[in-house]
């Protein structure tokens, strides 16, 4: 069986491609978005749709009643069907997850995880983001939640690369530090 990042970046690279030359790109990773949080707020759908035990004509029927309600491009419509016709609608996530990064990088975007002991303000917010644009030299999307167990400060995470300020950290390596020196 292929591995399902193989698989995910073969069928975004084939929308993407698709996108790029209609120019509707970002609309199409749009579209793919909302059908993936539909899937997502009905766990089920995803499961009737790949499942091997009802026949593929009845999921495509499925699948087909409920694209003539959106209002979605024909391109991610009939994307949406080659993904089922081929039986890799389970992998929609990662396609999803992978199309938006292949986006990103077109856009020139980064995404951001952001963490912060506290609630941080509007423009703390904008500030951090500021920063980060600039570092980066990229535009920056921040997702920002809360993690109080890091006692204060704040950890960025874009990609790999990890800026880690918080006060946690900064004890636990004092605590090293000492235990280096001999102190217990």
């Amino acid at each position: 069986m292929i591995g399902a990042a193989k698989v995910a970046r073969r069928y975004a690279k084939a929308l993407l491609d698709i996108g790029r030359e209609e120019g509707k790109y970002l609309e199409y990773g749009r579209e793919l978005g909302k059908f993936v949080k539909l899937c997502e707020a009905t766990p089920e759908l995803l499961g009737v749709l790949s499942s091997k035990i009802i026949p593929s004509q009845d999921r495509m029927r499925i699948l087909n009643t409920i694209l003539e309600k959106t209002h979605f491009s024909e391109v991610t419509k009939k994307f949406l069907q080659v993904l089922l016709d081929k039986e890799r609608i389970g992998f929609l996530k990662d396609v999803n997850s992978y199309y938006t990064k292949l986006c990103d990088e077109l856009e020139g975007i980064v995404r951001a995880r952001v963490k912060t002991a506290f609630p941080l303000k509007k423009k703390s917010v904008e500030r951090l983001n500021e920063v980060l644009n600039q570092f980066t030299g990229k535009k920056v999307i921040m997702e920002v939640s809360e993690a109080p167990e890091l006692i204060g400060g704040v950890v960025v995470q874009i990609g790999d690369f990890v800026i880690d300020g918080s006060i946690k950290t900064q004890l636990e390596g004092l605590k090293e530090s000492l235990k280096r020196g001999g102190y217990k």
